[in-house]
């Protein structure tokens, strides 16, 4: 997006990070000398985080984890003796060695943490999956990974029986002998761990990425890259006095935004976190009102159900903090958030599986406001290029291009691909994270979209983020996503699946004139589509590839 030359020339100002010699970004982050990352070679994930838990007395009474459903309550002691008993039993047990893959099938639960602090403590590597898997997503995946034990809840262990794979299940079974993560614990009879554990440049996990445009392919994590993320988190609570805050867990913990926050980062600081098994919006609402939440990382849909929802009966006034990740939000939607809940700090942060999670994040509500359509401010640790995918130039502030990063979070590689993994990190270790952007003057990130989804419409670029921010402003439209239908010619045109509100009788022309009222004509849409649901990932991303599969079906069954 250029602007003007006088944004331009403001490239040479250290207020972006922007070094116009170099063309990279540097975060103006910093963070300090007694938080650097630790860089002895013989760490694993689980020592790291482990050597946060509070200490002696107050980790008898610090509640770790509240489980919303149940009520049940683990104190940090209480993890901890649940993670070396659990560790001691999969390494005795039942046979776990260093660089063993450890399959996890299972949604959110209390035992989730304990078990992948175990799995890295004893040297496996730790892969997991999305329970809403088919049985052929999930074989997959088994063979691809390579893993050798798997551990699944009960109601997903039928999709694991193809595979063969020796199976653990994470509590007792109704019925049957078959053994469980509970057991193990019960009845561990030592806390006898391997001699040989990880280093930090060994694979900690192979995390599969959201196929949200292509197939998923496994992200090779090191325990160097999850280790710089927990120090990037801990600095991050410690920055925003949230060390006693009570979160609220509902991202799965198998996507690399649930495992980094909930999974493990938050124990090095302290926090409570009560936990829901899924995501259910009025259930979120009896959990801040009961528990006090103070801090939720959430994603986008999550905060458009917020603003879009007209109940009440529910004390929200705890709430301090939303963070917002795994998609960009529109400028529409953060400044409805804000009208709504004006006491709220909303911080958006980006990141990806192949960064760990991490980029960049705002820090201070302050900046965050004064930037409402921004993705942050570079991570400490971290460096960027926006690079013109035509010209291969690094651009200055205000200049769109590429997304490039660079730090020690960035992945090892994709697992089994070389072609995959030459294309995505160049030889001087810069990540293509195949996001279209530009850094302003003050070095935040706007994200545009991802290259591969721009529509392309008689030469020109349409973002579909774009219209569907227009789309959910309306107050008919619940949910929106645009996707590129094919054109002779113009080649590509704007179509919008749309969520209509319940007992809404608004119609496709309404719907076209709404949009075109606020664009472009190369940007109008075309066409309108009216859905129940808008497919998303678990971390809340569109699934485009699903909804454009679906219109070329609906063409075909036209013909």
């Amino acid at each position: 997006m250029y602007t003007s030359e006088e944004q331009l020339q403001s490239s040479h100002t250290n207020t972006s990070g922007f070094d116009s010699h170099t063309g990279i970004y540097h975060s103006l982050l910093q963070l300090g000398t007694d938080r650097n990352i630790p860089t002895t070679p013989f760490l694993d994930t689980a020592t790291f985080v482990l050597s946060h838990f509070p200490k002696w007395d107050q980790a008898e009474s610090k509640l770790a984890l509240i489980d919303l459903a149940t009520n049940q309550r683990l104190t940090y002691s209480q993890l901890q003796r649940s993670i070396y008993s659990l560790a001691a039993g999969l390494h005795h047990g039942l046979g776990v060695r260093k660089g063993d893959v450890v399959f996890v099938l299972s949604p959110n639960s209390i035992l989730y943490p304990t078990i992948c602090l175990a799995v890295f403590l004893v040297g496996g590597v730790l892969t997991t999956a999305n329970p809403l898997n088919t049985d052929s997503e999930i074989t997959k995946q088994v063979l691809d990974s390579g893993a050798k034990l798997a551990i699944a809840d009960p109601r997903e262990v039928h999709k694991l029986v193809s595979t063969k794979l020796p199976t653990l299940l994470t509590s007792r079974p109704s019925s049957g002998d078959a053994l469980s993560v509970e057991e193990l614990i019960d009845n561990c009879g030592t806390m006898e761990l391997p001699e040989s554990r990880s280093t930090q440049s060994d694979t900690a996990a192979i995390l599969y990425s959201s196929g949200t445009t292509g197939v998923s392919k496994g992200v090779i994590l090191t325990h160097a890259n999850i280790i710089s993320v927990m120090t990037l988190l801990k600095w991050s609570v410690d920055n925003t006095s949230a060390n006693n805050d009570v979160f609220l867990c509902f991202i799965p913990m198998f996507h690399i935004y649930g495992l980094a926050f909930f999974g493990l980062g938050l124990f090095c600081s302290g926090t409570t976190t009560v936990l829901m098994q899924r995501y259910n919006l009025r259930a979120m609402l009896e959990a801040i009102h009961t528990h006090k939440i103070n801090n939720i990382p959430a994603v986008p849909p999550v905060i458009l159900n917020l603003v879009k929802y007209k109940g009440g009966g529910y004390d929200l006034s705890s709430l301090r903090r939303v963070g917002s990740g795994a998609a960009p939000l529109s400028k529409e939607l953060v400044d409805a958030f804000r009208a709504k809940f004006p006491w709220v700090a909303l911080r958006p942060g980006y990141g990806l599986t192949e960064s760990c999670g991490a980029a960049t994040l705002f820090i201070t509500n302050e900046e965050a406001k004064a930037h409402p359509a921004a993705s942050g401010t570079l991570l400490p640790t971290f460096c960027a290029k926006v690079v013109d995918y035509e010209t291969g130039i690094a651009m200055p502030p205000y200049g769109e291009g590429e997304l490039w990063l660079k730090g020690p979070a960035v992945m090892k590689g994709y697992l089994g691909n070389e072609a995959a993994t030459a294309a995505t990190i160049d030889l001087d270790g810069w990540l293509r994270t195949g996001d279209l952007c530009y850094f302003d003057k003050d070095g935040c990130l706007y994200i545009v979209d991802r290259i591969k989804e721009l529509i392309k419409h008689n030469g020109y670029q349409v973002a579909p983020a774009e219209l569907e921010a227009i789309l959910i402003s309306h107050p008919h439209i619940l949910d929106a996503a645009v996707i590129p239908l094919e054109d002779e010619e113009a080649g590509e045109v704007p179509m919008a699946y749309v969520v209509r509100a319940a007992e809404s009788q608004l119609g496709e022309d309404q719907v076209i004139q709404f949009v075109a009222s606020q664009v472009a004509p190369f940007k109008k849409v075309k066409k309108v589509s009216f859905i129940n649901v808008i497919p998303k990932s678990a971390a809340g991303k569109i699934l485009r590839k699903d909804l454009v599969a679906q219109s070329r079906r609906n063409v075909q069954s036209k013909l």
